[in-house]
């Protein structure tokens, strides 16, 4: 034998035992994807997500739009423009727009203030009239429920002695104060 055909037979042997290690490794790790999808499977079963369809996450809630003022979309405007030209080769860049004049501010009355702020006195004084309108008709309410109540409700004959002594109390006037007479 000669010594290259030794070193040829030991690394095929090495190509073989890695291949082996390999094909295990694999089986291992497949076996390991089965039992984390079984496990995903569970925790998305008790959310209540159905299999194909991907977790709620907070990065999925899209991002308010900015918005550019008329002013800053004007210029944008004109500086693309200025692009588009030289792209093309025009031989003058189009014209600036004039620049719009700002509107005056609006401003209220002294007349105008005045017929608004009584508008708002009258529907408040008119809201403050129905709650107490309401307020009445709760209490007589609750009052007319309450009597018949009373009236029908029989009580032991000792619970009617309680309750003459209480009547009697109520109705007796309080004694008024003594004053003293001025000494002379």
């Amino acid at each position: 034998m000669s010594p290259g055909a030794s070193v040829h037979s030991f690394l095929n042997h090495m190509n073989t035992f890695n291949h082996s290690i390999l094909e295990a490794a694999l089986v291992g790790l497949e076996a390991r994807k089965k039992g984390i999808e079984a496990q995903i499977a569970e925790v998305r079963a008790m959310l209540g997500s159905r299999p194909g369809q991907a977790a709620a996450t907070p990065e999925a809630t899209p991002r308010k739009r900015r918005r550019f003022s008329a002013a800053t979309r004007r210029r944008m405007k004109e500086v693309q423009q200025r692009r588009w030209a030289k792209i093309r080769g025009a031989s003058a860049p189009p014209a600036q727009a004039r620049p719009e004049a700002p509107k005056a501010k609006r401003k209220l009355s002294a007349a105008g203030r005045k017929a608004i702020q009584e508008a708002v006195k009258r529907r408040w004084a008119q809201k403050r009239a129905e709650a107490a309108k309401a307020a009445s008709a709760r209490r007589k309410a609750v009052v007319k429920k309450a009597a018949p109540a009373r009236a029908t409700k029989k009580s032991a004959p000792r619970e009617k002695a309680v309750l003459k002594k209480a009547t009697a109390k109520k109705a007796a006037p309080a004694p008024a104060p003594a004053v003293a007479a001025p000494a002379a």
